[in-house]
């Protein structure tokens, strides 16, 4: 049989892959040129195809070992790896340093510049920045309100937001959000309709009573499944810095200094839209954690969630990019004469 070359395996855009996978208790190797997972059932070895040409995000959970040329060959086709604990969720241990999902992105010095460059033209400017910021949460308030009352799929499990209420919530964060003078005061109004939605989506679905919990700290289904489905989007989110040439590092509203940032900015774009009613409709309808988890990941690919993502990033780089290089045009015009 012919073998596929390297290049080929990306010839399918990482906004249309289909495929998302969280694997454990099995090991990941390559067999005959294709990489697949083996599972043991009694004395029988099973072994499963992983189409890497179609997948965008590979989370390792408990029990799982990869091999070398695994890696290898996930990174030749673009597939982020991530390594998380048990349920997706990417608690090892209780120490702070280990509340991140270990990331390890394919490495190529070839990775497009075009994105970097307008991203870091406007990101050392904490005005800029901060609008960018800006942009990212009211584009997420738009995905929220069109998927909300959109999808076909969430009516039919029984998800009925109060579509009034949610257009009042979201006109009512849309001022403090343009008014905010810095990324804590943006950080603050996000939190406060955060809370607005877990009441909505509570309502919505029947669910009753509800507190967001620390993660780590979940006692009911709901917190679970959120935490949960969060670390599908932080997949989605790192595959889609990663295709663009950004650096995770380079956020712009969680913080500076924080590790892999970006992600979560990028993330956040989504999670309410799409994760956050799918995790109170599991939890009303007994959803195990491999249900919950093949409903998010059909809804976030039925409503196109890394295209989105990834054509806000690219919007908000190059309209920021071009803010940045126009405000820097006349101090260097001023140099020259």
């Amino acid at each position: 049989m012919d073998q596929i070359a390297a290049g080929d395996l990306k010839t399918i855009l990482h906004s249309k892959r289909a495929n998302l996978y969280y694997l454990e208790h099995c090991r990941v190797l390559v067999n005959g040129g294709r990489v697949e997972y083996v599972t043991e059932q009694g004395q029988q070895s099973l072994y499963w195809n992983i189409p890497i040409a179609n997948t965008t995000t590979l989370l390792l959970g408990t029990g799982t070992s990869i091999t070398q040329a695994a890696v290898r060959e996930l990174a030749k086709a673009g597939v982020m790896l991530g390594f998380c604990g048990g349920g997706g969720t990417p608690l090892f241990a209780g120490t702070e340093s280990s509340l991140e999902v270990a990331w390890m992105p394919a490495q190529s010095e070839y990775r497009p510049t075009e994105y970097l460059q307008h991203w870091v033209r406007f990101w050392f400017d904490d005005a800029l920045r901060l609008g960018a910021a800006k942009a990212f949460q009211k584009a997420r308030l738009i995905r929220l309100q069109q998927h909300w009352s959109g999808s076909k799929s969430l009516k039919e499990q029984g998800f009925n937001p109060d579509l009034n209420a949610l257009t009042s919530a979201i006109q009512g964060t849309l001022p403090p959000i343009t008014a905010a003078p810095d990324t804590m005061t943006l950080l603050t109004e996000e939190a406060r309709m955060s809370k607005q939605l877990y009441r909505m989506a509570s309502l919505a679905s029947g669910y009753g009573e509800f507190t967001r919990a620390k993660r780590g700290d979940s006692t009911d289904a709901a917190n679970r499944f959120l935490d949960h489905g969060n670390y599908l989007a932080y997949g989605l989110g790192a595959t889609a810095t990663w295709v663009l040439g950004l650096p995770h590092g380079l956020a712009v509203l969680h913080g500076k200094t924080r590790r892999g940032g970006l992600v979560f900015d990028v993330a956040d774009l989504i999670k309410d839209a799409v994760i956050l009613p799918q995790a109170f409709v599991s939890a009303m309808h007994g959803h195990s954690e491999q249900e919950f988890r093949q409903a998010c990941i059909e809804a976030l690919t039925r409503s196109e969630a890394l295209d989105f993502m990834i054509d806000t990033v690219k919007a908000t780089a190059e309209a920021f990019g071009r803010l940045a290089q126009g405000s820097s045009a006349p101090a260097s015009e001023s140099s020259t004469t």
